[in-house]
């Protein structure tokens, strides 16, 4: 589907959109919600980006609506331009093809996020790292083609990630690697930076600040409040085991949700499911968790720390909320499915759909 056709008129007036973590619909989303949310219109704009689906959710009657969005998914574009793995001229390609020989420059931006990218692993003690691009491989998720590798070459791939190998020089924005093959792989934020970079454009360019943005099935920002209502837009969760089914409700303003699963792409071994989502630790995929939703202060951070939280399990998710508590936390685990495990600030923010 090409732009002109995301933005026909006719795609336009759908007020609910589909995601792990799926929008509620408006029509008789909370009980005391008023009458007119109820009767609310959204404009909904869409592109393909990031080999996923991008969308931004506007009120009815928002002018320029159509400019603004469109000029939003072009920023999307661009951050795809620098942060995607998949194009050998983006920046984050030129970093790997160079860093582990010399010093690289990158932009402010990519030397912000990336210095972030160092905080988040530092904090998740190793459980968020974007350095795996050569275990990826190793696996072939990269590819879309995964497999068991053996043991050496499984070995030989950690032995060229970590982020303890890549070296900051912040007067000159500069990174290298210490190790040469190391690569870095932005997979696991890239969507939720996206969306901010697309928030901030609306809130300084059209001083728009009620819109809700999506990435895919697993990110979004929510900025301001859903037409007709004061407290902010209620985000569902859905059962892991079965997406069509909302099991709860995320009441979130000026926050982002991240969500991570082992769904979509998986591989059997000895009767098991491993999923896409590897563990730093042991460069085997992380199992225990069915699936991670995290509230945050931004959609950069709840994309990243769902990973970290679906690798961590329920104890260190528990331990990380309790130290940073704008932030928060709803596990699946295979264990206790289908209650889920409400974490931190998502205490306040979760409303169950059922009796688990």
């Amino acid at each position: 589907m090409q732009r002109r056709d995301f933005l026909h008129p006719r795609t336009l007036l759908k007020p609910v959109v589909d995601l792990m973590g799926a929008v509620e619909e408006l029509r008789g989303i909370l009980d005391e919600e008023p009458a007119e949310v109820a009767d609310a219109v959204l404009l909904r704009f869409g592109r393909r980006a990031m080999a996923t689906s991008f969308e931004v959710l506007l009120p009815l009657g928002t002018p320029l609506a159509r400019d603004f969005a469109t000029a939003a998914l072009d920023e999307i574009d661009v951050v795809e331009t620098l942060l995607t793995a998949y194009r050998e001229d983006s920046e984050i390609s030129r970093l790997n093809a160079r860093a582990g020989d010399e010093v690289v420059s990158v932009p402010e931006d990519v030397f912000q996020l990336l210095s972030q990218c160092q905080w988040l692993y530092r904090e998740t003690r190793g459980a968020f790292d974007i350095t795996l691009g050569a275990v990826i491989k190793c696996w072939g998720f990269f590819q879309r083609q995964p497999h068991i590798p053996t043991a050496a070459d499984l070995i030989e791939a950690r032995r060229r990630s970590g982020m303890e190998n890549v070296v900051f020089e912040p007067a000159t924005r500069g990174i290298r690697y210490r190790v040469p093959g190391l690569e870095i792989n932005l997979g696991s934020i890239g969507k939720g930076y996206a969306l901010d970079r697309v928030g901030e454009l609306f809130r300084r360019e059209a001083r728009l600040t009620n819109l809700l943005l999506q990435g895919g099935r697993s990110s979004v920002l929510a900025l301001g409040s859903q037409p007709g209502g004061k407290r902010g837009w209620s985000v569902g969760v859905t059962d892991p085991e079965n997406p069509k089914r909302r099991i709860g409700l995320l009441r979130v303003q000026n926050r982002g949700i991240g969500t991570s699963a082992a769904t979509y792409l998986h591989l059997e071994h000895q009767g098991r499911k491993l999923g896409h989502i590897l563990d730093p630790r042991s460069g085997w995929p992380a199992e225990g968790m069915l699936a991670a939703t995290v509230t945050a202060p931004n959609a950069t951070f709840a994309d990243a720390l769902a990973t970290a939280f679906f690798i961590l399990g329920a104890e260190a998710t528990q331990a990380f909320c309790a130290a940073h508590p704008n932030y928060g936390g709803i596990l699946f685990s295979r264990a206790t499915y289908p209650k889920p495990l409400i974490l931190g600030r998502a205490r306040d923010e979760y409303r169950s759909l059922q009796v688990c």
